[in-house]
């Protein structure tokens, strides 16, 4: 890791640490301890046991999405699933279920959050009953007035992606998006955090790197530092079709989840351990309600449960969620959706 980025992850570490003290109830602690005591003992004993709920969830604003970046269902219009927007009822209802032992809440699945009308109302009705909030972006949408509105409604954590550093080399990856949009966007962010003098959100500029762009690494460090935000966070990407490789595979091996095992044929690095903290520490909420195991799980292919239907307490305790970290104790590389998953592995810098 570059000096300046190490500098800024661990002054903005400081910052999230105080964020978690600022969040912490009892409950919500004696959460946390159940929750890894759960894990440890079932994955020493194979046997799936959960004594807490989740640490944070995510849920999902809307399916929408202004781009149509290449490995991404929602840039594909690829979804095989329900699409739609986030109502506010039924988000203010799942976070009335889950705000005494939850503390963190990830408004991202797949789409632009930015996209649904009433996300920022949702954030600021999680942000007031105490969750910490946050969310990840295209860029695109960051007007003066939205960025007062992010201000207002108590979002702490917004990671705005920023794929390349010449419209150019972002568009490759970031197809119909425009990169002097983008940046302007953080500039704006950051110049009214400045002026209503607030700490909030902390702005995480992530850079996804891929072949493309692997060259820019360097330019994205130092326009994020020019720019002001937080950090700069270089993140590895997922490919769907990697076992015969992929131009979007970087060179420098430290960000590729994958190598090359035999001339043209690749495999990923992770080694698949039968065990995921996922599956103890957190849940992934449809826009519709479904519950889903994990964020690999991009067309919800398994449903622990409807939210529509039941309570998220009797899901996250149900007969589906046990049988699917039962599999996963078995044998994780069985299970289609984790096959290209990098849980237990290191995948950013």
């Amino acid at each position: 890791m570059h000096r300046s980025d190490k500098f800024q992850e661990t002054r903005t570490s400081f910052r999230f640490f105080f964020l978690l003290l600022q969040h912490m109830t009892l409950r919500r602690l004696l959460n946390m301890v159940q929750t890894f005591l759960s894990f440890y003992f079932s994955k020493w004993t194979k046997k799936p046991v959960h004594w807490g709920k989740p640490f944070g969830v995510s849920i999902e604003p809307t399916t929408a999405c202004n781009l149509k970046c290449p490995e991404c269902p929602s840039g594909l219009r690829a979804f095989t699933r329900s699409t739609g927007n986030l109502k506010t009822d039924f988000f203010r209802q799942t976070v009335d279920q889950l705000k005494r032992d939850t503390t963190y809440i990830t408004f991202y699945f797949q789409g632009e959050p930015f996209i649904n009308p009433a996300f920022l109302d949702m954030v600021a009705y999680a942000s007031n009953e105490g969750m910490i909030c946050a969310t990840s972006t295209n860029g695109h949408f960051l007007t003066e007035e939205v960025c007062e509105r992010i201000i207002e409604s108590g979002l702490h954590h917004l990671i705005i992606s920023v794929d390349g550093m010449t419209q150019e080399v972002y568009e490759q990856y970031r197809i119909a998006g425009n990169l002097e949009t983008v940046l302007e966007g953080m500039r704006t962010m950051v110049k009214v955090k400045r002026k209503r003098r607030s700490i909030y959100p902390l702005i995480s500029m992530q850079y996804l790197v891929v072949r493309p762009n692997e060259h820019q690494i360097d330019m994205a460090r130092s326009v994020g530092a020019e720019i002001g935000v937080d950090r700069v966070l270089f993140k590895t990407a997922q490919i769907y079709d990697y076992k015969d490789g992929s131009d979007l595979i970087p060179t420098i091996d430290k960000y590729a989840r994958y190598k090359e095992v035999s001339p043209g044929k690749w495999t990923i690095k992770n080694s698949l351990p039968n065990h995921c903290w996922r599956l103890w520490n957190d849940a992934v909420i449809t826009w519709d309600g479904k519950v889903v195991p994990c964020c690999f799980d991009k067309d919800a292919k398994y449903v622990m449960g409807d939210l529509k239907e039941e309570n998220f307490e009797d899901i996250w305790n149900g007969t589906n969620y046990k049988s699917f970290r039962s599999s996963v104790l078995d044998s994780r590389a069985s299970i289609d959706i984790c096959q290209n998953c990098t849980e237990g592995c290191k995948v950013w810098e």
